[in-house]
C-alpha cells in the first residue's frame, strides 16, 4: 500500500482501486494535533462511524466497502472505502448554539450568515437545525465559517443545495436516534464526495465524538456549559492551560486522557447498545 496522506487524526493509504482509511489514537483541537494519544480512540471512532453508516444507509450512501478486508495491523480501526472526489467544504449542522457558533452569534446575530433570534445564549436550542459550513483548511491552519452564498460560489447552486439538505437530513436522523438513547447532538460535521457515477456519498467519519458534540439529555440545561461526551473536555483543559492554540501543542495530562477515553467509551455504549471490550 501507498501512504497518500497523513492527517491530524487519520491516515489514508491506496490499495489498488480502493482506499484504506485508518483512524489513529491522535486527537486534534483547534486544528492542531496534540502530542498525547487517547488509548482506543481510533477503534472507538471507527466502530461508531460504522454503526452510524449502517443506521443512515437508507438516507444517503456512504463510502464503506469493508470493515474487515483491511491489513491485519489496522484491524478494528480501518475501513476499506471508495475513492471519492471530496467536496472542499466542511458541512456542519447545528441544532444548539455553542462553541464557535455561539461566539459568532454574539458578534453578529447570525452563524455562517444564518440570522438567529435575539436573546440566545450558551446551549440554546435553535428554532430548527441550520447549515453552517466552513472552509476545509490545510493542516496547521484553522477552518473558517463561510456563508451559503460562498458555498454556491465554490461548488454551484445545485450542489450547494444538495450539501445543505443532506447535512440537515443527517443531523435530524442522527439527533432523533440519539435522543431515543438519552443523548442530545448539539452539532455535527460531515464530509461528502462525488463517486465516479456522480452520486454524492458520505465519507470520512460520521456522528462520532470527534465530529459532533454529544450531551446527556437528562442533565441538559440551557444557559450553561453542558457535560460533553466528546473532545470538548480536552478543549476546555487546553483553554485553561493558557495554550495559544498554535502548534506545537502541550502534552495532555494523564487524568485528562483517562477522562476523555471514558467519555468516548460511554457515549459509544449508550448510542449503540454494545459493550466496549
Amino acid at each position: 500500500m501507498e501512504l497518500l496522506h497523513s492527517g491530524k487524526v487519520r491516515d489514508i493509504y491506496a490499495d489498488g482501486d480502493d482506499l484504506i482509511l485508518v483512524a489513529s489514537d491522535r486527537i486534534s483541537i483547534y486544528d492542531v494535533a496534540l502530542p498525547t494519544p487517547i488509548p482506543d480512540k481510533g477503534r472507538l471512532l471507527t466502530a461508531l462511524s460504522l454503526w452510524w453508516f449502517e443506521q443512515l444507509a437508507d438516507l444517503v450512501p456512504n463510502h464503506v466497502i469493508s470493515a474487515t478486508d483491511v491489513p491485519a495491523e489496522f484491524a478494528g480501526r480501518a475501513i476499506r472505502c471508495q475513492r471519492l472526489d471530496i467536496i472542499p467544504v466542511e458541512c456542519v449542522a447545528r441544532g444548539y448554539l455553542t462553541g464557535g457558533g455561539l461566539r459568532e452569534y454574539e458578534r453578529t446575530g447570525a452563524v455562517s450568515g444564518v440570522p438567529l433570534p435575539r436573546g440566545l445564549g450558551e446551549a440554546s436550542i435553535l428554532p430548527e437545525p441550520i447549515f453552517t459550513p466552513s472552509t476545509k483548511a490545510p493542516i496547521g491552519e484553522h477552518d473558517e465559517p463561510i456563508t451559503y452564498a460562498e458555498v454556491v460560489d465554490k461548488v454551484g447552486e445545485e450542489t450547494a443545495e444538495r450539501l445543505r439538505q443532506i447535512t440537515i437530513d443527517v443531523y435530524r436522523r442522527g439527533a432523533e436516534l440519539a435522543a431515543d438513547r438519552g443523548i442530545l447532538i448539539a452539532d455535527t460535521k460531515i464530509e461528502l464526495g462525488w463517486a465516479p457515477d456522480g452520486t454524492l456519498v458520505l465519507a470520512d467519519e460520521l456522528l462520532t465524538s470527534d465530529s459532533s458534540r454529544f450531551w446527556p439529555a437528562d442533565s441538559y440545561q440551557p444557559g450553561r456549559v453542558q457535560f460533553s461526551y466528546d473532545k470538548q473536555y480536552v478543549r476546555d483543559w487546553a483553554t485553561g492551560s493558557g495554550w495559544n492554540k498554535q502548534a506545537p501543542a502541550p502534552d495532555v495530562p494523564a487524568e485528562v486522557v483517562e477522562a476523555t477515553r471514558a467519555r468516548y467509551v460511554e457515549v459509544y455504549e449508550k448510542l449503540t447498545g454494545n459493550r466496549w471490550e
